[in-house]
């Protein structure tokens, strides 16, 4: 048995996590750490603490599954990427940072609006919201900022009309939530978390006087007048829908769209059968893991994998960038290939924790695919690939600009 004091085969304990050089493809360093023996590697983390990284596919489910396992981000030994998780350790948190029995019944309550019935009868709505957005983009170019014109105002006034969150504060909230998620400076995470906070307060005192619509509006009515979630609580879970239903998306459809103009066969296949849509997005979700280093966990208790042993009270990050890129799960890993069977891949986690959001994000994913390929056939990058500036490793991966012409 490797003891976790030992450097495992051939690979010692290097910085993490790291930066992209390509919207697309892993950090060298990441590709090192795959190809190296055994299913846990140790890394370094940026205040010198040592946390284990999950590398295969087959490993990284069972983890993710084990209730050894905590999601508890108020633990004083939760891996804590960058300083930005740090001031935020000890604010009330929502049921991702819950272990059961608690996570259940508080996932439950929003569970409703996210069922696979639910976000079917939607898309006729996200239809009428992307091509509403597409309209508006074509009209005023090109060229034109595929982020600010199309890939984030169409997931934001999605989950706004799905959470009861007036559209038009969506500017104040994309970009307090892009300060929470992005700045390096821990007081401005604190100030945006705040912000959003005081905001949500706002919302949910106004729709105590008078009913409100959404998930949010149900929330104030049934369970926190009933008592089953309290203020601070329903606050944090507001605040986690609200972000993750629109940053992600936006960064899947900005990511999604340089890799397939990157690819132009993968980009022509698409284009001339779009039955391929749905298993291509898939083959985009593997294939960018956008949230790479979201599935942080710390052990409760010594669990040996594969020989190794992850200690009581260790840091254990399932980084899924990289276990999708298994190369025993996943031929020629680092191709993209909108033909392969993707579909179970690690980029909405697995396990209790899974993405409530992800059904909401194929859909949104499938028809923006849908409208540009019909639409902007001869849509393409308005400066080189490698011009493009990247978010850096430590948030959710993508770009704050994309410039496009037709």
């Amino acid at each position: 048995m490797t003891e976790t004091t030992a450097t495992p085969q051939a690979v010692d304990a290097p910085a993490f996590p790291s930066d992209r050089t390509c919207p697309y493809q892993l950090p060298a360093g990441y590709t090192e750490l795959r190809d190296a023996p055994g299913p846990l590697h140790r890394v370094t983390l940026y205040d010198g603490s040592q946390a284990w990284v999950v590398t295969k596919h087959e490993a990284a489910r069972q983890l993710l599954a084990d209730p050894r396992l905590s999601s508890d981000r108020t633990h004083a030994a939760f891996p804590a990427t960058s300083p930005r998780i740090e001031v935020v350790r000890d604010a009330p948190q929502a049921f991702i940072s819950m272990d059961p029995p608690e996570h259940g019944p508080k996932r439950r309550m929003t569970i409703s609006e996210f069922t696979v019935k639910r976000i079917k009868a939607m898309r006729p709505e996200v239809e009428e919201i992307v091509h509403g957005f597409l309209d508006e983009m074509l009209a005023s170019g090109p060229p034109a900022d595929l982020v600010s014109q199309f890939a984030l105002p169409v997931p934001s006034m999605v989950i706004c009309r799905l959470l009861g969150v007036p559209y038009a504060d969506h500017d104040f909230f994309q970009d307090a939530s892009r300060r929470l998620i992005q700045s390096v400076d821990p007081q401005a995470v604190v100030t945006a978390r705040a912000d959003l906070a005081s905001y949500l307060d706002g919302l949910i005192t106004a729709f105590q006087a008078e009913p409100g619509p959404g998930l949010v509006g149900s929330l104030v009515a049934e369970q926190f007048a009933g008592g089953e979630i309290d203020r601070e609580e329903l606050v944090s879970t507001a605040m986690l829908l609200l972000i993750a239903g629109h940053e992600t998306t936006a960064s899947m459809t900005s990511l999604s769209v340089i890799t397939l103009l990157e690819h132009p066969d993968q980009y022509a296949a698409l284009r001339d059968d779009h039955s391929l849509i749905p298993g291509a997005v898939e083959e985009l979700l593997r294939y960018l893991a956008i949230a790479d280093i979201a599935g942080g966990r710390v052990a409760l208790a010594d669990i040996e994998i594969e020989g190794q042993l992850i200690k009581a009270g260790e840091g254990v990050i399932v980084t899924n960038s990289i276990a999708n890129r298994d190369g025993t799960v996943y031929e020629n890993p680092d191709a993209l290939d909108v033909r392969r069977s993707a579909r179970h891949h690690l980029s909405f986690g697995f396990g209790v924790h899974q993405c409530l959001g992800q059904n909401l994000a194929r859909l949104e994913l499938e028809v923006i695919l849908t409208a540009l390929l019909d639409r902007v056939p001869t849509l393409k990058l308005a400066v080189p690939v490698e011009k493009l500036t990247l978010r850096p490793g430590t948030t959710i991966q993508g770009v704050n600009e994309l410039p496009v012409t037709w």
